[in-house]
């Protein structure tokens, strides 16, 4: 049989992940402790056979067991994995994030990766491993800028990433589209369809790649304003993603200094705003630049010259995100060929993945917790900045990028239920895209298959654990209110 020969020419399969025997290709199977490694031998296995493993895999998880969803025997109070994650978090901003966290039940979701990791760990997997974002909620996804100065839609924001279960980016996304729904005012019918959007657009984008060459997945990008089957969305959709489209362009490095900085004495300064944007004293400044040095060996030859016409001006401590809060962060401001050349660079404390301790360890890059952002940033985005690399400060892992250089993110809030669907659409396709880079579409896409089955059951779990993320937030919301938690809220 096809199957046979395609498994005993390509050898073991997805057992490394636990829920499965079956046997697949090593194209999905190969990430392993060492990282992924070149395998360029000859495969038999057409594109046609692979799908039909990965239809296989339903019979061992049945894609309505993603459905289910109900607190764990022995859940852990998600208060007390949270309080786990501040762990060597600046102590003075814990207050502040429990604070966002507590804004509403997605403030919640998106400062709670943990919890929601220790979830996903006991729900069904089907056993294809990718590199994952670990963090794919539907605020992490936005505008960026290509090297060609283009814009492009696309995943943001990879502290979480890891190799893991496809499912568990696929469920976290979902699990934002239902609240960010609920937070719409959209009713649970409605909500519902936006969740089966969200999930067809990646089940049909996998299915359209499964045929396409390695090289064509991999210069897949998806252009805002132009015909392209990434992201279908009606005129009334188009014309909101323009507007943000227009303001991404607008948001180049100049503009951010005309915001973010003043001139005064012949000096660049960035400007204060406790406890956003707080001064750094000269020691931690002297640090992050020394960082910088040890950074810019991480480029490749080329950028490292382009970096070296730069010099440092300033720096600042800048608190980011909801998640994120409480761990380091800077914003270096620089200047290369005079005042009208400055240069933004965040420089980001990363910590370990959420996801990490619920799966084997997999990549020796994750003895750097930046060297791995790096990586599944290169790995999952059609096209990642140029100045993305990674260093340690102070004896802690840290990953630098651009800020903000044209860059923009859809104002989900404030979106119609048609354009919010037409959005939600465009993530899951989105995610679809970036999972191909790393793993086999076509494995994917047969076990994902061509009915709405599959969409439905996400449907269901969405609604389940939004409630569960509901009550989650309404503990938090009780615990601050009787004194327990401290939070600084407001800001």
């Amino acid at each position: 049989m096809a199957n046979d020969k395609c498994n005993s020419a390509n050898g073991d399969g997805l057992s490394s992940l636990r829920g499965t025997k079956a046997r697949v290709a090593p194209a999905v199977l190969h990430m392993s402790v060492r990282g992924v490694p070149y395998v360029l031998e000859l495969r038999d296995c057409s594109w046609k056979q692979r799908r039909e493993l990965g239809k296989d895999l339903r019979s061992k998880v049945p894609r309505e067991r993603h459905a289910a969803y109900s607190p764990a025997n022995r859940r852990p109070g998600p208060l007390d994995l949270v309080a786990v994650s501040n762990a060597g978090r600046q102590a003075q901003l814990i207050p502040l994030r429990m604070g966002r966290m507590a804004s509403s039940p997605f403030g919640f979701l998106r400062g709670s990766a943990c919890v929601m990791a220790w979830d996903l760990s006991r729900t069904p997997v089907s056993g294809i491993p990718v590199i994952i974002d670990g963090d794919a909620h539907i605020h992490n996804f936005g505008l960026f800028g290509t090297p060609q100065r283009d814009i492009v839609f696309d995943l943001n924001d990879f502290d979480e990433t890891t190799i893991g279960p496809w499912e568990w980016d696929l469920k976290r996304l979902v699990a934002s589209v239902n609240l960010a729904a609920r937070e719409n005012g959209l009713s649970r019918k409605e909500r519902r369809i936006a969740v089966m959007q969200s999930a067809e657009g990646y089940r049909l984008n996998l299915s359209r790649m499964q045929g396409m060459g390695v090289l064509d997945v991999w210069y897949l990008h998806a252009f805002p304003g132009q015909d392209n089957p990434l992201i279908q969305s009606s005129a009334k959709a188009r014309a909101v993603f323009d507007r943000s489209f227009s303001r991404a362009r607008q948001e180049t490095n100049i503009r951010l200094l005309q915001k973010h900085a003043q001139k005064s004495g012949g000096s660049w300064r960035l400007h204060e705003d406790p406890p956003i944007s707080t001064r750094v004293n000269r020691e931690t400044a002297h640090k992050v630049v020394e960082g910088l040095k040890t950074y810019s060996d991480t480029l490749p030859r080329e950028r490292r010259y382009m970096l070296g016409r730069y010099r440092v001006v300033d720096v600042v401590h800048r608190v980011v995100g909801v998640g994120s809060v409480g761990t380091r962060a800077y914003v270096v401001l620089l200047f290369g060929n005079g005042d009208d050349d400055p240069l933004f660079l965040q420089v980001k404390e990363a910590t370990t993945a959420a996801h990490a301790p619920y799966l084997a360890p997999q990549l020796h890059e994750s003895s750097h917790q930046g060297l791995r952002v790096v990586i599944g940033q290169h790995a999952l985005q059609s096209s990642s900045d140029v100045l993305l690399g990674w260093t340690t400060i102070d004896g802690r892992p840290f990953y630098v990028r651009q800020m903000k250089n044209m860059k923009g993110s859809i104002p989900t809030e404030c979106l119609s239920e048609e354009c919010f669907n037409s959005y939600a659409r465009a993530c899951g396709a989105i995610l679809a895209r970036a999972h191909a880079r790393t793993s086999d579409a076509a494995v994917l896409a047969g076990y994902c298959g061509n009915s709405q089955v599959l969409d439905d059951a996400l449907a269901d779990w969405a609604e389940r654990y939004g409630d569960q993320v509901e009550a989650d937030h309404q503990m938090l919301v009780k615990g601050i209110k009787a004194g327990r938690i401290k939070a600084t809220v407001n800001i």
